[in-house]
């Protein structure tokens, strides 16, 4: 029989459609909205071509029997020549919503509540469903929607105050995403055995040896003057061995403890962008027969990038064309986008890894 677990199909207004000759399918942990491209060509056929899905319309994308995105169609594309004529069809996640449309609350500002509450109710003017895998943080004593600012525009700056990655699911409602929910991968990913390609860029430019953070929070009876208006708060990481400071202006109701975190956080976020690899892998499916998916914890083994450790998938591209059925995965350490950083000591789980001990540094906080 044949294999269907690979099989793409396209739903819309109750019709399934399939036999596409290219695929795209991308999602990932930073994306707020995954995004799928379809296509079919065949010869020309010397009559009109049928479009019977316009942009616009509600659809499903499922390869087997898997979901992994609800959205709409944005695209309909066709292109031809002499010879053949290629008909596309394109469409992102339910979520984009949020990314495209302005935030439109009214009244446009909560205080004293919760990033989940707000992020409910800007997503819930859309028709948008939000799924938290975050505990609760601590009220916010205030946000206000600015003027023409997108709905996950408003969004984002609250979730980059408290340090949380919002993306989107199979479902199409927004994720406010607990770093590895997706769980462990089966397989590894092993130079070797199922890696095809690889490379890391090693760009650590953007690293600091200080990161200092200021901004200002609202004056209250307990809090005022300058304790209020000159919130800040600085780190300092001795894994850069010159000089060199980032000052990061926060625009979010700043607290000397959010300011402190945020400090401590940076410098583990931008080391793990900085070890960040990609790899191809042959096909979609591990060998138990699930998916690759983002948000996912892959052990790497690769002795020419110098890794052996656990990696967060951090994006993931299902394709499809002449060059057969490919996985392409981004993968970056998962200490860096948990919500407090944190060191990591080193152990025989991690032997033969290269970077261990820049996961494994101190920082010094005053």
């Amino acid at each position: 029989m044949p294999d269907t677990s690979l099989n793409v199909t396209l739903t819309v207004d109750g019709l399934e459609y399939a036999g596409w000759t290219s695929v795209e399918i991308s999602a990932g942990l930073e994306r707020q909205a995954r995004d799928f491209s379809v296509g079919i060509t065949s010869r020309w056929p010397g009559q009109a071509v049928a479009r019977p899905i316009k942009p616009g319309a509600r659809c499903e994308v499922r390869i087997g029997g898997d979901l992994v995105l609800t959205g709409y169609v944005f695209a309909t594309p066709i292109s031809y020549d002499d010879k053949q004529v290629t008909v596309s069809i394109k469409g992102r996640s339910l979520t984009a919503d949020l990314v495209d449309c302005a935030a439109i609350n009214r009244p446009g500002q909560w205080k004293g509540q919760t990033v989940q509450t707000i992020v409910r109710a800007i997503a819930g003017t859309y028709g948008l469903q939000m799924v938290s895998e975050t505990e609760a943080t601590t009220t916010v004593a205030d946000h206000s929607i600015q003027p023409g600012e997108t709905a996950f525009k408003s969004i984002d700056r609250l979730l980059t105050l408290f340090r949380i990655f919002s993306t989107d699911d199979a479902q199409g409602r927004v994720v406010l995403a607990k770093p590895g929910s997706a769980g462990q991968a089966f397989d590894r990913l092993e130079v070797g055995r199922n890696v095809k390609s690889g490379g890391a860029q090693f760009d650590f430019s953007k690293l600091f040896s200080q990161y200092r953070v200021i901004g200002q929070h609202a004056g209250s009876d307990d809090v005022f003057g300058s304790a209020a208006s000159e919130v800040s708060a600085l780190s300092d990481d001795d894994r850069v061995l010159r000089k060199r400071v980032l000052v990061i202006q926060e625009q979010g109701q700043l607290t000397p403890a959010l300011a402190a975190s945020r400090a401590k956080w940076e410098a583990a976020n931008r080391i793990s962008k900085a070890l960040t690899a990609s790899y191809v892998v042959q096909g979609w499916r591990q060998s138990n027969g699930a998916l690759w998916l983002p948000n996912m914890l892959a052990r790497v083994v690769d002795p020419v990038l110098g890794f052996n450790r656990d990696m967060l998938i951090t994006e993931v591209k299902y394709s499809l064309s002449q060059s057969g059925t490919l996985c392409s995965l981004q993968v970056a350490p998962p200490a860096g986008f948990e919500p407090e950083a944190r060191g990591s000591t080193h152990n025989a789980e991690t032997q033969g890894d290269e970077y261990e001990h820049l996961m494994s540094a101190d920082w010094k906080n005053s």
